[in-house]
């Protein structure tokens, strides 16, 4: 007996709840809260106060310039997640190649290409996917894999520098640098070159994802944009997660400035998928960034019961996706690589 597209839809939502329970990937979720826990709260205020006001002074600057690199960017966490990434194969995938993109300033990028379905309905349409700030592309993979199940989309996973099996240390300059090689590598791959492409990022994959966006929306292949839980700019984040420095996150070097470059994007439809609890990103950052947005089109999306982690297991999440997809790749037809560079 055949089922219905809804019963699909609530197996292929449970298969994904296992995979995340069971293949180790829940790990992810908990380390990420590395980056709230493991830096001061409000409660070593008065201790700050008892200190000499110079000491309080330096410290807060070692704190702001340390929260800069180790936890802005935990690639490390969590443990053995510089060497132990998981593989498609690992979670049922099996039309996948494994790559390593070369950028122009000397680094080696470690990156999936995904297929859906060959005949499908989006046959000609690829994700790229930005993660969050800790953990690899492979834990992600549940994700890559309902995406692909829910819109038949082809799936890029790309590796940022000093993360997973990729080369080099993170920073912002150097991500947005490997964010636009992996576009670049999509456009010149042979494969891919006519595809229409998404653009998806969580947290500080969304300020990844937003900047990329308002590079290459004047060149006609991207067709949307995906956000999950991310934020204005780190140096208004700053004040959320590590109050003791608030006054000094002018000095953080890490600025990710989304709030002044999401006005800059008037060609491509963003969706905003925003979880009303999140416990590191004020909710009140989504909506202000979709306040701020100029887009054609923009969806907002409130995951009531959403935290920052695990808002892609709330119900609704993945149909706003596909019917997001399924909007702007009917809007948007598909435009040759040649004519694009035209």
């Amino acid at each position: 007996m055949r089922r219905s597209p809804a019963e699909d839809r609530r197996r292929d939502l449970r298969h994904f709840a296992n995979l995340v329970a069971n293949k180790g990937v829940a790990a992810v979720l908990t380390s990420l809260l590395y980056f709230k826990q493991n830096v001061p709260t409000s409660r070593d205020a008065p201790a700050l106060h008892r200190r000499p006001i110079v000491s309080s002074t330096a410290r807060a600057l070692r704190l702001t310039l340390h929260f800069d690199r180790a936890l802005i960017y935990p690639s490390h966490m969590p443990p053995n997640a510089r060497t132990d990434v998981p593989r498609p194969s690992q979670f049922g995938i099996e039309d996948f190649e494994e790559l390593i993109i070369p950028t122009n300033d000397g680094e080696k990028l470690s990156a999936f290409y995904i297929r859906g379905p060959r005949e499908g309905r989006n046959s000609n349409v690829t994700v790229l996917m930005y993660h969050g700030n800790a953990g690899n592309i492979g834990h992600r993979l549940p994700i890559a894999r309902m995406m692909i199940s829910m819109t038949g989309c082809n799936v890029f996973m790309l590796e940022y520098r000093g993360y997973g099996l990729s080369t080099g240390e993170p920073g912002e300059s150097g991500i947005c640098l490997d964010a636009q090689t992996g576009l670049d590598y999509l456009r010149d791959r042979a494969e891919t070159c006519d595809h229409k492409f998404l653009v998806y990022g969580q947290s500080l994959g969304g300020a990844v994802s937003i900047k990329l966006v308002a590079d290459n929306q004047k060149d006609g292949d991207i067709v949307g944009l995906i956000l999950e839980n991310t934020f204005l700019s780190m140096r208004k984040l700053i004040p959320s997660v590590l109050p003791p420095a608030k006054y000094l996150s002018l000095l953080c070097h890490q600025v990710w400035p989304s709030d002044s470059l999401i006005p800059t994007i008037t060609k491509v439809p963003i969706l905003f998928l925003s979880g009303q609890q999140d416990e590191i990103v004020p909710p009140s950052h989504m909506r202000k960034l979709y306040d701020l947005s100029q887009a054609p089109n923009k969806i907002f999306k409130p995951l009531p019961n959403g935290d920052h982690n695990s808002s892609v297991l709330e119900e609704g999440y993945f149909e706003a996706i596909s019917e997001f997809i399924a909007s702007v790749t009917q809007e948007y037809p598909s435009t040759s690589h040649e004519k694009r560079r035209l």
